[in-house]
């Protein structure tokens, strides 16, 4: 298997040493990202957060209906989510109906009032719940190393429970207006408008699951996500959720020995192992977006960086000039992502460093994910920045650690020697003193 892998990534990864023609090119895509895509499921994240994402659907699925019922039912448009209910259920044959029926009779009972104080806030609580457990899992795999702020959080988690069930029902009511409009009718019996129309109507469902697919990888993910990688992973995951549930529909449909192996227990298997395909195509969606927008990471996967100490103090000293400079030219601070760039270093190297220096209050992250400094700059010594690489740290125990008599002295030694170099100077002066030609004002 070694020598396979090794292959594999010579074959895959290496620059080829002349133009290859046209086919190999894209089969070697092509296999790029299923090399990347079978080793990030065999590391087994992905199949464990589709695990923990069916868990909080079964507690969810209810108030998140009940919330869009609601709301659906102000507009006279509650119908359509229900049909859509049963397409989703589809491949579990009759079975689906009958979960669905049980699912709608008790999202009727919630929205009748059944429900006391305590339990309507436990419903909501589940409901945001799901929305962030969904932003957390696409942070997995976009690699991102910080979270949202509670209050930016909170606002975006309202709208995508108030607007996307909103805006999905709408379009369905559309979709079904203008499939049942007298002009359609009329037009569908020309040919070939009408085998046209006929293909259209099949493909608007697709569409529609693959815009859904398309706004959560742009939206959720806590990184700038561009429109085209965002598509790219709901084409994919649209296909992979349609192939997947004519597929599960076929095995329902002959498998006799699920149904005299788990028996009455067959139909909760079947439901909850379509859940968990649901969501792990959807988190494999959110992968092949994240590599279609970094295709460094097809070969890198989620690999530690291992930082030296001198790396990891440069891109200290880096991150807090780059932010100094920003806040003192009234210039909007810089993001993860800008920074990265400007250093030429893989975002994921640099979030154990910020962490370090917003856990130091040197920095923090604003409303909008962008950075500044975390105090006055008059009063952020260099030393402060020096230590907070340094001297931060958990050893795991209570007691401190009994170091030998000549280890102390010199490394106390070589800490006075760094208070010497950095002489109490302040990120504010060293801005000032900074050369035109951007020459270190500690070199001169």
């Amino acid at each position: 298997m070694n020598a396979l892998n090794s292959w594999l990534q010579r074959w895959l990864f290496s620059e080829p040493y002349a133009p290859r023609p046209l086919w190999q090119r894209v089969l070697r895509t092509v296999g790029q990202y299923l090399y990347a895509l079978l080793r990030d499921l065999m590391s087994g994240q992905l199949t464990l957060r589709a695990m923990g994402l069916v868990y909080t659907t079964l507690l969810s699925i209810v108030p998140l209906l009940a919330f869009s019922f609601s709301l659906f039912k102000g507009f006279g448009i509650h119908n359509n989510l229900k049909n859509e209910l049963y397409n989703l259920m589809a491949p579990l044959g009759e079975k689906g109906v009958e979960i669905t029926d049980w699912v709608i009779r008790t999202v009727d009972n919630v929205e009748g009032g059944v429900l006391g104080t305590v339990s309507l806030a436990f419903f909501i609580y589940t409901a945001i719940a799901m929305v962030q457990k969904v932003e957390e899992s696409f942070n997995f795999v976009w690699q991102v190393g910080h979270v949202r702020s509670l209050a930016r959080r909170i606002t975006e988690y309202v709208s995508v429970l108030l607007i996307g069930p909103l805006a999905m029902g709408i379009a369905l009511t559309l979709i079904a207006s203008i499939s049942s409009h007298t002009i359609v009718v009329e037009l569908s019996n020309i040919e070939p408008l009408g085998s046209a129309m006929v293909a259209v109507g099949k493909t608007l469902p697709y569409v529609l699951v693959i815009s859904v697919f398309t706004f959560l990888y742009k939206f959720l993910p806590n990184a700038q996500v561009s429109f085209v990688a965002a598509l790219t992973g709901g084409v994919a995951s649209g296909f992979l959720w349609a192939t997947a549930g004519a597929l599960f529909a076929s095995f329902v449909a002959v498998s006799a020995t699920r149904n005299a192996i788990y028996s009455t227990f067959a139909v909760a298997i079947s439901a909850l192992f379509w859940l968990y395909l649901s969501w792990l195509i959807l988190l494999i969606g959110a992968q092949i977006a994240f590599y279609a927008q970094n295709p460094v990471y097809l070969r890198l996967g989620r690999t530690t960086p291992t930082l030296s100490h001198s790396f990891r103090e440069r891109l200290a000293l880096n991150v807090m000039f780059a932010v100094g400079q920003a806040f003192r030219g009234n210039a909007p601070g810089p993001s993860v992502e800008s920074l990265a760039t400007s250093i030429n270093v893989p975002a994921l190297t640099l979030d154990e460093v910020l962490q370090d220096l917003a856990n130091a209050g040197l920095i923090r992250f604003t409303e909008d994910a962008t950075l500044v400094p975390g105090r006055e700059m008059s009063r952020l010594r260099l030393r402060d920045i020096d230590d907070g690489i340094r001297e931060r740290g958990d050893t795991g125990v209570s007691s401190s650690p009994v170091w030998s008599a000549p280890v102390a002295q010199l490394s106390d030694a070589i800490g006075s020697a760094r208070s010497d170099i950095l002489a109490n100077m302040t990120l504010a002066e060293w801005l000032d003193n900074v050369a035109p030609d951007g020459s270190d004002p500690l070199r001169r």
